[in-house]
């Protein structure tokens, strides 16, 4: 089960590593408050058929389990929340730092989750540390080529990352309480509506602009929000927080990948093209079971 979830978490690294491109696109037609509320709500939209269908296959089997509709909500609520303010977070900072520090910056998730793990007594093993700290590493040569200074934008992405933290953790919480996919469906539902208010307050949305970025829209709405976030929490039932947040981490690899692949072909340099192998050495490394890590 550990390996299935860690492989769930592949794919949803995978998928956002992809979506980077499709998120470029749209930011063409629409703001960004606007796209994520239109992608948000696609999102929960797409999950509520796969829900009505599980349920009732679940009551014909008769295994459907009933689960506290509270704790449903207040999971979803809180998962909304923290998704919403980390992607504001992000979309503002970029504004006011490069593409590469941020993408640096916000993967930082992946060394505060065993920190803030630390306090809710759940043990990360000193060779997960190690590797923890090789991945941030990969991290550094995939995406920094400035100087370490902090500005305003980067001040921003680094409580987003905070708030990807919180993200990852208020999962770790609910996800063994919680039926996953309908957990999911509220978060985004969370994200539409909180997100739309920012939509109005800021940007003058157009219907003519929403319907000219369908695509990417319908990319990121239904693969990045609706299956990807989805397996995210589902993954997250068979490991633990770090372990996901260093799978996780591997977006920015699988973003590069895709960049290369997708016109205009970015060719990634020789410092980036170490900083993702020393980050496939770090995933690999904690993926070994501790013998065989040992011989």
């Amino acid at each position: 089960k550990r390996y299935l979830g860690n492989f769930l978490l592949l794919i949803a690294a995978i998928i956002w590593g992809s979506a980077f491109v499709a998120q470029r696109e749209g930011m063409d037609f629409v703001g960004p408050f606007t796209f994520q509320a239109v992608r948000s709500f696609l999102g929960s939209a797409f999950l509520l058929p796969i829900i009505l269908f599980a349920d009732k296959r679940k009551k014909k089997n008769k295994t459907f389990q009933k689960s506290d509709p509270k704790t449903l909500i207040i999971g979803g609520l809180l998962c909304g929340t923290a998704l919403t303010v980390a992607a504001c977070f992000q979309q503002v900072g970029i504004m006011y730092t490069s593409v590469g520090k941020a993408g640096f910056l916000t993967a930082l998730y992946v060394i505060m989750v065993p920190i803030v793990s630390i306090f809710f007594k759940k043990k990360v093993s000193p060779v997960i540390w190690c590797c923890v700290i090789l991945a941030v590493f990969g991290l550094y040569l995939l995406c920094m080529t400035e100087s370490l200074s902090l500005s305003l934008g980067d001040s921003l992405v680094l409580i987003c990352a905070l708030c990807f933290t919180a993200h990852i953790m208020i999962i770790d919480h609910f996800i063994l309480k919680v039926d996953g996919v309908k957990l999911a469906c509220i978060q985004f539902f969370v994200s539409g509506i909180l997100s739309s208010f920012l939509m109005f307050a800021f940007e003058s949305p157009d219907i003519k602009a929403i319907l000219n970025a369908w695509f990417p829209i319908a990319y990121t709405g239904v693969l990045s929000s609706g299956i990807a976030y989805t397996l995210q929490i589902v993954g997250q039932k068979y490991t633990q927080p770090t372990m996901a947040s260093l799978i996780m981490s591997l977006e920015s690899v699988f973003a590069v990948i895709t960049g290369m692949i997708v016109p205009p072909f970015e060719i990634p340099t020789l410092r980036e093209a170490l900083g993702c192998v020393v980050m496939f050495v770090a995933i690999i490394l904690a993926q070994i079971p501790i013998p065989e890590r040992k011989k």
